[in-house]
């Protein structure tokens, strides 16, 4: 893994102007922030930097205005929660650029914190203009990303800033790839890999990369399906791909070449409608009825499953093993949480999961908290585990 500056390499910054790039595309309900965990992840960047007498100016998107303001998606509706979460005062600027920022930035005293407005009110922002790049730049001293979950995108304030500051990763993005790396860049073998949800089309790259990087993997939800059926078994009604058998079949003999086990499984729990409690019976898979879908893997797939997180010295996690949200097809993936928390919590395993309803899954199973580390990256996640080069993160590194 390259080394990457972070905020262990930045000294006397008392009175510098520090643009944070700070992930606070939060839910919001009824006006107010419902989720405030990606404001807790970056919490610990600010204050340390507000602690040493920084000037602390936060960049952040929100929403999708597509360079256009838009006043349901300003930040001045996340800047309560922020203030709320980092016990201080936190000042707003009505632009990001310009004299709002400037007027907004000279008002301050070291240590303060300023949340200037969402980026993507400009065009600049996504495309990356050399011109918005200068303009944000004007603004700080020193850059610090703190922003993983956008770091897949080279954008103004994800990629361009590193350009023309010096640049540094936050504890937040320096945790995440150092918990990265033990995943998947230089983990403790045996590796293996979760991969769950409902379809392979959405993630050919990330089965294709793995194949070639784990010692098993396990193939859950309803992409199992379609490798299932690829091996000519009937799935019923079941959620398939079956365009993509030959996608599957490529990616287990890809498998078969790295040494790689492919996991599938080979029993599951069917109902005839996709409801909470609907009558549902235990089948082989070669025995799902015609009228019948899969909701999730049985008993057996279950002992499979945790006999394979029992040998593993790394597991990396990404998707349900089911149909978690709606019981009784929440009860693999359960199963297969608490086991690896448990292996986690003994020392015997190092856990490292991401993704929307990977985290979802987690928290159902009351488990995140007992996992090594838990993403909320999303899309830079995906990207990461599918062996994709970063823009945010490679520009981070130590030249």
């Amino acid at each position: 893994m390259p080394a990457f500056k972070t905020l262990d390499d930045l000294t006397d910054i008392a009175g510098k102007r520090i643009l944070v790039r700070v992930d606070l595309n939060v839910p919001v309900t009824d006006g107010k922030v419902s989720d405030t965990t990606r404001i807790e992840r970056v919490a610990p960047t600010i204050l340390e930097l507000s602690e040493k007498g920084a000037k602390v100016i936060l960049l952040a998107h929100f929403g999708r205005p597509k360079g256009e303001p838009v006043a349901d998606q300003s930040l001045s509706l996340i800047a309560p929660a922020v203030e709320e979460v980092l016990d201080q005062h936190v000042a707003f600027a009505s632009d990001c650029i310009g004299a709002p920022a400037a007027e907004a930035i000279a008002a301050m005293n070291d240590g303060d914190i300023l949340l200037l407005e969402n980026t993507r009110f400009h065009k600049g922002e996504e495309k990356n203009e050399a011109g918005f790049v200068a303009e944000l730049a004007k603004n700080g001293d020193i850059y610090v990303n703190d922003a993983f979950s956008a770091a897949h995108r080279a954008h103004a304030s994800t990629e361009g800033l590193a350009h023309h500051l010096p640049a540094y990763a936050g504890r937040t993005m320096q945790a995440e790839l150092e918990a990265l790396e033990k995943g998947l860049g230089q983990p403790t073998r045996p590796v293996v890999a979760i991969v769950g949800g409902a379809k392979v089309s959405t993630k050919i790259d990330l089965l294709s990369n793995l194949v070639t990087k784990v010692d098993a993997l396990v193939i859950g939800g309803g992409m199992a399906n379609t490798f299932i059926a690829a091996q000519g078994i009937d799935v019923g009604k079941s959620l398939c791909e079956h365009d993509l058998a030959d996608t599957a079949r490529s990616i287990m003999e890809t498998a078969k070449t790295a040494g790689c086990a492919i996991v599938l499984p080979v029993d599951g729990v069917v109902a005839r409608e996709f409801k909470a409690n609907a009558a549902n019976e235990t089948v082989d898979v070669s025995a799902i009825p015609a009228d019948a879908m899969m909701l999730d893997v049985g008993p057996r797939s279950i002992d499979l499953v945790n006999d394979w997180i029992g040998k593993a010295a790394t597991l990396v996690w990404n998707g349900p093993l089911g149909a978690f949200e709606i019981t009784p097809f929440d009860k693999a993936t359960v199963s297969a949480a608490l086991h690896a928390a448990e292996q986690t919590k003994a020392g015997m395993l190092v856990s490292v999961a991401g993704g929307g309803d990977t985290v979802s899954a987690l928290n159902h199973a009351g488990v995140a908290d007992d996992f090594s580390y838990v993403s909320t990256a999303g899309g830079a996640f995906l990207e990461w585990m599918e062996g994709k080069e970063l823009p945010g993160v490679a520009v981070l590194t130590k030249g």
